[in-house]
């Protein structure tokens, strides 16, 4: 297969395809191993950035993409007409943070470590395509996982979540942490209402003692 030939194949494939699409899926269609996808998409990009090309060639962890450049957003957007996109708000990132660092996690996990109700937060920027579901906990409930997805890498300019940058200590909780906290709560409760019952009952005895010294005199 010739290189140009092969070269052109794959920027039609990603560009009709508009979304990440792994490399081996790549050279599947294209007949060649992914030794030369890796190398057409060096050619590829060197070729964009040549012509300083109003697209470009961007990769995702192992998937390749083929998008816009940033510096043509205001004709594009101009062009289309399309709206600004609302900032996320402080709970959006915050939220963010939390799966991002500690994925796949739950809701609950996410509403532990921020101390208030994060459904909405989650289900907003799930369907922004920041999150995704990632199956379910085999546990009672079987509640839903969620991850961060190519887009959120892309929006955050991330090759793969290696590319974070480094908690500021170790002191971020894990899922199992807050699953032993949730169980000592659960049990320091328990207690205080058996403490409390045996509380109550001792008063009621005590009452009734003096009820009955004062019905004797």
């Amino acid at each position: 297969m010739q290189i140009e030939y092969a070269l052109g194949a794959l920027e039609a494939v990603l560009f009709a395809s508009g979304e990440p699409m792994e490399m081996e899926r790549l050279a599947e269609a294209i007949a060649v191993d992914s030794e030369t996808i890796r190398r057409l998409a060096d050619l590829l990009t060197e070729q964009y950035d040549k012509r300083n090309s109003g697209l470009q060639l961007i990769q995702l962890g192992n998937a390749l993409q083929l998008t816009t450049r940033a510096d043509y957003a205001e004709p594009i957007r101009s062009a289309l007409e399309v709206r600004r996109n609302t900032p996320l708000s402080n709970a959006a990132l915050e939220t963010l943070t939390v799966i991002a660092y500690n994925q796949p996690v739950t809701k609950g996990f996410v509403e532990r470590v921020r101390g208030v109700d994060s459904s909405s937060v989650v289900n907003t920027l799930t369907e922004r395509g920041l999150l995704e579901e990632a199956g379910r906990i085999e546990v009672p409930g079987r509640p839903i996982t969620y991850r961060t997805t190519a887009q959120f890498l892309r929006c955050f300019g991330l090759q793969s979540l290696n590319d974070l940058p480094p908690l500021p200590n170790d002191a971020e909780p894990t899922m199992f942490d807050l699953q032993l906290e949730t169980s000592m709560d659960t049990e320091e409760s328990i207690h205080e209402a058996i403490g409390a019952e045996q509380e109550n009952l001792e008063t009621i005895e005590s009452d009734s003692h003096e009820d009955f010294g004062s019905d004797a005199q």
